[in-house]
This record gives C-alpha cells, structure tokens and sequence, in this order.
C-alpha cells in the first residue's frame, strides 16, 4: 500500500515532536514514525530541570508524553514503526516502514537522534538514571557538592570533567590508558583544575550502592589491583553515535556519521530533506537545541514547498 503526504517525520523525541507540531500547525498534515525508541534518549532520563516552562522539573518520559500529545493536538499521525529504507533520488522521496507500507514525501525530516555509548556493564544499565548518565550538563546539578566519576579520555570527557568540577567536591576522570585523546588545550583545562583526579589506566569493573550509586570498582590495566571510588554519580563521555545508517552514501555526514547541513539551517545536501536534533548536533546535545532545529526543519520544509 502506498500513500502520500507533504511532509514525513522520521524519529520522534524534541526534535522530531517539535518538527511535528510545526509542521501541523502550517496545514503539512505530517506523518511521524517514531523510530525504536519513541521519545528517544529523554525516555531513559529521570529529572529535567533544564527545560523552560518546567519550574519544579519533569521527568524525561512525562515530558516526551506531553510534546507527543501536542503533536497529535494539532493534527500530526503519530505512529508506531521504524523506517527500514529510503529512496531519495527523485522527489517525492520513497519511503518504506516495517510494516511494509510505502510512503511517498514531498519533504522529509529527519529526527532520528543519536545513541549514547557505554561500558556494557550490568550494572551501568541498572543505575541508569539513578546515579549513571551520559550528559553532565543535564544531570550535574544533581550532585553539586559530591563526588563523581568521569569515564573517557577524549574531549567530551574533559568537557564534562571539567563542568562538573565547579558544581561537585571531586571528579575523578577514569581512562583507560596512561594518557588522554584529547585536544591539548582541553588537557591543560583538566591539568589545572584543582578538584579533577585522573584515574589514568582505569578500567571499568562495575558500578555499586543500593537504590541509587555510591560506588565504582575500577581495575588497573597496568598492576590488575582495584580500586574503590566512593562516587554517588558515574558518567559515561566515550561518545555518541548519530542514528544516521539509513542515509549512509546518500546524505552529506561527517567523519563521525552526523548529518552535515548548511550553515544558519536544516537543510542537508538534498533540496527538500532537513535534519534536526542530535542527529546533526554533536556540539550542544541538549532537549532545548533538539526542539528548537525541530522547529527550524518545519518551517524550512513549510517554505520548500512554497517555492516548489
């Protein structure tokens, strides 16, 4: 069975229920898919306190409920499914879903995400959101005045470690070999702060405590003895990966897998195809930028079918 729309919306999360709401309200009549995770990464976090218009904060799922539901308000056909091929080399894009219906777009946003990399303990799946994460700008606020443990050595890593030091006690910073992958400068930010301790050839054995963290087992790679790090906040910095496997050899990616658009836009190298949220973002990774490119995609998309 095939059908047709305006607009389709691939991935759901701020970005793609942002993209949704947009789209609607410009009369697009959109389809959103909402990918294997609906929601995306906030579906796994406890408390944003981050996000305007929370003042007393909102749970990551509430908050994916709520912009789900205003989507639907305003006329977006959510839908359950993931989408398994495209064909971008002609408009309107061809498009298929698991279910086997093919869709064919005028336009299409792409909100697929990106997803966190981790250790691949037990234990890490167990305490996440309860002590684990993978963004300190959205979860350090939580442990102002506590120790915690960075995992990674690149430049997110520092990054973190080094925001977190002026919220936290103590950040140790857990890599695995003797020294760090990241940019220089960034190493010298982490040398020279104070309250960061580096844990150099540490390798993750398991995170401990009860409900919630209150320990990190870390082995030497070097000697094989471990050590306990009394931390009450473990975050995972080894990277992202970008969702992006379907548009491989057909959109403009970096080295890394994000989607590439032009500067000041979505847009990405096919006229009529936008990407949004943290499929292209690798910089900011935030609710807030994912909604707000969402919104730019809509509308880029409203204006492309107007000039077509």
């Amino acid at each position: 069975m095939t059908e047709k729309t305006k607009c389709l919306i691939i991935g759901s999360g701020p970005a793609g229920y942002t993209a949704g709401i947009y789209a609607a309200r410009a009369d697009l009549k959109p389809i959103l898919y909402q990918g294997l995770q609906p929601g995306g990464q906030l579906t796994i976090t406890t408390e944003v306190e981050n996000f305007p218009g929370y003042p007393e904060g909102i749970t990551g799922p509430d908050m994916m409920e709520d912009l789900r539901k205003q989507c639907e308000r305003f006329g977006t056909d959510v839908r359950w499914g993931i989408i398994t091929a495209v064909d971008l080399s002609q408009r309107p894009f061809r498009v298929t879903a698991d279910d086997g219906k093919e869709i064919l777009a005028d336009t299409l946003i792409i909100a697929t995400g990106a997803t966190a990399k981790w250790l691949g303990l037990d234990s890490e799946k167990k305490f996440n959101g309860y002590g684990v994460s993978a963004c300190a700008t959205c979860d350090g606020f939580f442990y102002r005045g506590k120790e915690v443990a960075v995992v990674g050595g690149g430049d997110t890593a520092c990054e973190e470690a080094t925001y977190l030091a002026n919220l936290c006690k103590k950040v140790y910073l857990v890599h695995r070999r003797d020294e760090l992958r990241a940019s220089k400068a960034m190493q010298q930010r982490v040398f020279r702060t104070p309250n960061i301790e580096m844990v150099w050839n540490g390798i993750p054995k398991e995170i401990v405590g009860g409900q919630t963290v209150d320990g990190f087992i870390v082995k030497d790679a070097k000697t094989g003895e471990e050590r306990r790090l009394d931390v009450e906040g473990v975050f995972i910095a080894i990277g992202h990966k970008p969702n992006t496997e379907l548009f491989q050899g057909v959109l403009d990616m970096d080295e890394m897998g994000y989607l590439i658009t032009k500067p000041d836009s979505t847009a990405t190298n096919i006229h009529g195809v936008f990407a949004a949220g943290d499929v292209q973002d690798k910089t900011f990774r935030q609710a807030i930028t994912a909604a707000g490119t969402g919104c730019m995609a809509a509308i880029e998309a409203e204006r492309f079918l107007g000039e077509i």
